[in-house]
């Protein structure tokens, strides 16, 4: 028998939007979300693969909604966001989950690419915050939860700029939490792990990288998407009420 997991009565009827929710982490966390009972908007700029999931859910008592945008535009993120608002109402709880951990090596970073990378990996999350924090002061508090990475905490290479971004996403976090924390509006970093989803299985998960976990965690087993939800999921209800400004590690206890 499977022990069913939390339910969390105060996200039943929160608005949630989420960030890069069409695939991955992403899907996940609106999977689960909906299933709290949470009123559900994710943006994405896979339009595919969005559809596909909000057809998946289309049976759920509140089916998500998808908009389509390039978070890297700051003001079709903003535009997004409005049309986010206007169909579940005022926001109470943003995941900045949107990234893309391409590999990429030293000497093929060039200023254009930089400023890329740093758009999809931390310049949304800060722009995404400024724009739901009106209606988090206006319902008397709420809860940012800024999606980092061990990465740079494992001083892994082959990808300098990711690796800066998701550094800076913890400094960004902390200032945060601290300027909204007299509107109780909590700002916390979730830092996941290796993370087995399709794209990391597809694109970099060999052998050599599977040894590579099994040294690394304590709990050799594989951390699946499922596992950042549910640490997602507490972050956002009212069961972490005072915390703020902390780093959220799963990772099956590699760091």
């Amino acid at each position: 028998m499977t022990t069913p997991f939390a339910r969390y009565p105060s996200l039943m009827q929160r608005s949630v939007l989420i960030t890069g929710g069409a695939t991955g982490i992403g899907a996940c966390l609106v999977e689960q979300f909906v299933a709290q009972g949470a009123r559900v908007g994710f943006i994405d700029i896979d339009v595919n693969a969005g559809r596909a999931l909000v057809e998946r859910l289309r049976s759920a008592e509140l089916p998500p909604l998808f908009v389509v945008a390039d978070l890297t535009d700051i003001a079709a993120l903003r535009a997004a966001i409005a049309s986010v608002r206007e169909a579940i109402g005022p926001i109470g709880v943003l995941l900045n989950n949107a990234a893309n951990d391409q590999r990429h090596s030293l000497d093929s970073v060039t200023p254009e690419s930089w400023d890329a990378a740093i758009a999809v990996n931390l310049k949304h999350q800060f722009f995404a915050a400024q724009a739901v924090t009106p209606d988090m002061k206006q319902a008397g508090g709420g809860s940012i939860v800024n999606f980092g990475s061990i990465s740079w905490m494992l001083k892994q290479g082959g990808m300098p700029v990711y690796t800066a971004s998701k550094a800076a996403i913890q400094g960004l976090t902390r200032s945060l939490a601290r300027d909204l924390g007299p509107h109780r509006i909590r700002v916390n970093t979730l830092v996941p792990g290796w993370v087995m989803t399709d794209k990391q299985l597809r694109l970099w998960v060999d052998d050599a990288a599977r040894a590579d976990i099994a040294r690394g965690q304590c709990i050799n087993e594989p951390l699946q998407a499922l596992h950042i939800a549910h640490m997602a999921l507490f972050l956002a209800s009212d069961d972490s009420a005072m915390c703020t400004a902390q780093d959220f590690i799963v990772d099956g206890g590699w760091v």
